[in-house]
């Protein structure tokens, strides 16, 4: 009967672990879900949908969200999707050539280098 309760207990203890370590991370700013899952899907998608990538691309939005508001997270998304696909004339302008734009985007540009680093 030791045994077995020994055996139960190592098992709980192995669980716990990771729920433990999972829960040490409390970004700055909180983000919906949505949001979150739509970052980590982007960048699984970005790395072949390998599940080695999974935890990295979490800690990722984990390290932005210490960084940016969801605000300035939502701006940055929305000034980097219309740079990389492209607008209608004078406004895509607005989106790439503003100072502005820029400087949501390089904001963007610094906390996602600063994930690279942290999250391998």
């Amino acid at each position: 009967m030791t045994r077995t309760y020994l055996g139960a207990l190592a098992l709980a203890a192995l669980c716990a672990v990771p729920a433990a370590a999972q829960q040490e991370r409390h970004p700055k700013y909180d983000y919906p879900t949505a949001a979150r899952a739509d970052y980590v899907i982007g960048c699984l998608m970005d790395h072949q949908f390998k599940h080695e990538a999974l935890e990295p691309c979490a800690c990722k939005i984990d390290v932005i969200a210490d960084q940016l508001t969801y605000d300035q997270y939502d701006q940055a998304s929305t000034v980097i999707g219309v740079q990389r696909n492209g607008g209608m004339g004078r406004a895509n302008d607005l989106f790439r050539d503003t100072p502005t734009a820029q400087g949501v985007a390089a904001r963007f540009h610094k906390a996602q280098a600063k994930a690279d680093k942290v999250c391998k």
